[in-house]
């Protein structure tokens, strides 16, 4: 017989889910700096070796490089190693650190999240209606699809957020996902 489910225990499978599916996609992200390694290398040895001028291995970098650190961002609050201004929260009870977590996310992350989310809309719309692609000759067409990696972080980083309020400790110190 299976046990009813309480909105505790929905929230933590919520939280659950929200937490893997961040961190798959900052593990997938994660293989973009090993693909950048690889195709610098190669814009290195052409320049250098056979003066070629590659612009769209270059434009590759660059892309990757995004999709890295805006996937990065919500992988980062994930796995709880964001930056954290750490002079005092270490010492603070397991009780001021939840609250301090719930407020942070509550006050600063959430509403600018919201607002990136917000303000990058029209930006990456009208990108997508005229299909912006580079400026340089030769360069990669698909400028719109790097500048939709922005909202796109956006959501993640709500998305993170809520887990985050979700599995805040408890007062006791226990971590509810």
């Amino acid at each position: 017989m299976k046990l009813p489910r309480t909105p505790k225990t929905v929230l933590k499978n919520v939280a659950q889910t929200l937490d893997r599916a961040i961190v798959f996609i900052g593990n997938i992200s994660s293989l973009a700096s090993v693909i950048m390694v690889v195709l610098t290398l190669g814009v290195v040895v052409l320049r250098y070796l056979f003066s070629a001028n590659v612009i769209p291995i270059q434009e590759t970098v660059i892309y990757l490089h995004s999709v890295l650190i805006m996937a990065g961002i919500a992988y980062g609050l994930a796995s709880d190693t964001h930056v954290r201004v750490d002079i005092f929260y270490s010492q603070f009870s397991h009780r001021v650190r939840r609250w301090l977590d719930i407020g942070g996310t509550l006050t600063l992350l959430l509403p600018v999240a919201g607002f990136l989310l917000w303000s990058s809309i029209d930006y990456v719309s009208l990108s997508f209606r005229i299909r912006e692609s580079s400026a340089e000759p030769g360069g990669l067409p698909f400028v719109y699809l790097q500048k939709a990696l922005i909202p796109l972080m956006a959501i993640l980083v709500l998305l993170q957020g809520i887990a985050r309020i979700i599995r805040a400790p408890d007062p006791d110190g226990h971590a509810h996902g």
